[in-house]
Formats: C-alpha cells, sequence, structure tokens
C-alpha cells in the first residue's frame, strides 16, 4: 500500500476518533505499520500539533475548523516535526491533495496556507540551530 493511501487512512482514522470517541486501536485494528505511527503520533502529540495550527489559523478559532481538516493538517505537522524521511513539500502536498479530495472547495487553500507558514518558520528555526531543512 502507497504511502498516500496510509497517510489519508491516518487521518480518517485521527477523524473518526475524535467525530465519535471510538478508541484508535479499534479504528486502527487492521492498519499498515506507517498508518499506525502517524495516527499514535498525532494522538500523543495533538496539544503541540493544535498549537501549531492556531497560531497559524489567523483569524479562526480551533473549534471553527472542521474536524477532517484539522486532521489532514495535525498528519502533516506529525510528518514535518518527527519524521526525518519525509520532506515538508511532500507533507504539504499530500496534505493538500487530500483536501482538495475529500474536503470543500476553499479546504485545500486554507490547509496550505497553515502548513507553509509552518514550514517556513521550521526551517528558519533549523537555519538559526544551524541544522539542515
Amino acid at each position: 500500500m502507497r504511502r498516500s493511501n496510509q497517510r489519508r487512512d491516518a487521518v480518517f482514522a485521527c477523524y473518526q476518533q475524535e467525530v465519535t470517541d471510538r478508541p484508535l486501536s479499534v479504528l486502527l485494528a487492521d492498519a499498515k505499520p506507517f498508518t499506525i505511527e502517524l495516527a499514535e503520533g498525532v494522538e500523543a502529540h495533538r496539544d503541540e500539533l493544535d498549537e501549531v495550527i492556531a497560531e497559524y489559523a489567523q483569524g479562526w478559532d480551533l473549534k471553527r475548523i472542521a474536524p477532517l481538516e484539522k486532521n489532514i493538517m495535525r498528519v502533516a505537522l506529525y510528518e514535518m516535526n518527527y519524521r526525518d524521511d519525509v520532506p515538508f513539500e511532500v507533507a504539504i502536498d499530500e496534505a493538500v491533495e487530500t483536501a482538495k479530495k475529500f474536503c470543500g472547495a476553499e479546504a485545500p487553500g486554507f490547509v496550505n496556507g497553515i502548513l507553509g507558514a509552518a514550514a517556513r518558520a521550521m526551517k528558519e528555526d533549523q537555519e538559526s540551530n544551524g541544522e539542515a531543512a
């Protein structure tokens, strides 16, 4: 199974967990390892990821952002922060493509804007700390 599909599956598992309160372990029962890692990573770092979304979603309260869009961004931000093998651009592109397929017409631009701003800030932090971007 392609990583794109596993990312989508992680997004939907996180989304279902948020809107139904079903345990993530149940939702991931038949999932691939990469899907499980992403979904569990999002769950473990949810507050931190939500802080990033809230910081860059200017004029938007986190509660007003649709759960699916939030979870698309959470998965991408998790990858950007915790997966050295996933370039920021790939995480953002995958998120935007998922938003195009499953969200409203405004969602891809919204997702791209927030993730792009977060990526720029992360790259600036890496460069100021002497790390490779």
